[in-house]
C-alpha cells in the first residue's frame, strides 16, 4: 500500500489525502542503533494537477523510537515536516514514473524523510551525557575498620 495518486482524478479536481502509510513500505533501509522507526507515517496532504506536474503539499509525521547518543537514555519523538512539498514533473528529463496512469509518492517522502533523520538523536538538547560516577574514598573503606578495632581497643584485658 504505497502513496499513490491517480492523475485521471487529478485532471477533474485536487486531492486531500489523509492517512497513515506503514514503515515497511516506506522501504527506510534505516541500520542506525540508536533510531528505530516501527509505526506508520502520517500523512495529510493536498495534491494539485499543474498541468505539465503535479504538486504535493502538507504534513508528514514520523514516530521514533531513540536512544540518547549521549546518555543512552531511551525516548520517543516524532519526526515532523509540517510544509512539505514536491513538485513531480510529468515531463522532460526529470519526470516521475507514470504506471497505470498513477504517480508514487512513496519514494518522494521516503527520501525527504531520511534526509531529516537525526544524526545523533538527543533526549535533551541540554544532555550532559553519561553520569561519572565518583572514585570511592581510600579513607572510606577504612572508617568502618576503624570503628570496629575502636570497640575492641575498649575493651580491658
Amino acid at each position: 500500500m504505497s502513496l499513490r495518486v491517480n492523475l485521471r482524478h487529478l485532471e477533474k479536481h485536487s486531492l486531500h489525502l489523509k492517512g497513515e502509510l506503514p514503515v515497511a513500505e516506506m522501504d527506510l533501509g534505516v541500520n542506525d542503533e540508536l533510531i528505530h522507526a516501527d509505526r506508520p507515517l502520517r500523512y495529510d496532504l493536498s495534491v494539485e494537477w499543474l498541468h505539465d506536474a503535479i504538486l504535493a503539499t502538507g504534513s508528514l509525521v514520523l514516530p521514533l523510537e531513540c536512544e540518547c547518543s549521549r546518555c543512552l537514555k531511551k525516548f520517543k519523538t516524532e519526526l515532523k515536516l509540517t510544509g512539505w512539498a514536491a513538485h513531480l514533473p510529468l515531463e522532460g528529463e526529470d519526470k516521475v514514473p507514470v504506471e497505470n496512469d498513477c504517480v508514487d509518492l512513496t519514494p518522494f517522502v521516503r527520501e525527504d524523510m531520511l534526509l531529516n533523520f537525526p544524526q545523533h538523536p538527543l533526549c535533551q538538547p541540554d544532555c550532559a551525557g553519561l553520569k561519572k560516577k565518583a572514585a570511592p574514598k581510600a579513607n572510606a573503606v577504612e572508617k568502618p575498620a576503624a570503628a570496629v578495632w575502636a570497640k575492641l581497643d575498649q575493651l580491658k584485658l
